[in-house]
């Protein structure tokens, strides 16, 4: 399979008490905490491109440009969308959009990096020495 611009992402989940931003410690209330919706984001994109990367490598997460614009209560159920819109060498680039059952309630742009995995476990895990 061909890593090409235009690859849809797409994941759900069910927005229970552990995902509420007083829980996760993110704010006071029992709504669909930010770092949450951000997670999703991040997984959406991630698993879209997974199945079109070289085997030993995979991609990591290293920039998020995200707006949280509408609160979801706990019980709702979320959907996040993410698209391929840019390759430039190792960066990828994916425009992304979180809903609940009512609308609208994340949008921006995450960028991830392709990685070969096992010399970049090596290099992190040199920070331990």
């Amino acid at each position: 399979m061909e890593l090409k611009i235009g690859i849809l992402g797409h994941e759900e989940m069910l927005v229970t008490e552990n995902d509420s931003a007083k829980v996760v410690g993110s704010g006071d209330l029992m709504v669909f905490a930010t770092p949450k919706m951000i997670a999703l984001i991040e997984k959406t994109a991630a698993e879209s491109v997974k199945p079109h990367l070289e085997e030993g490598t995979t991609s990591v997460g290293t920039k998020l440009d995200v707006d949280h614009v509408a609160a979801t209560p706990i019980g709702m159920k979320v959907r996040c969308e993410s698209e391929l819109i840019e390759i430039d060498g190792r960066k990828l680039v994916f425009a992304v959009e979180a809903y609940d059952e009512a609308g609208l309630i994340g949008k921006g742009r995450h960028e991830r990096f392709i990685v070969q995995s096992e010399k970049f476990m090596a290099r992190t895990n040199a920070k331990l020495k």
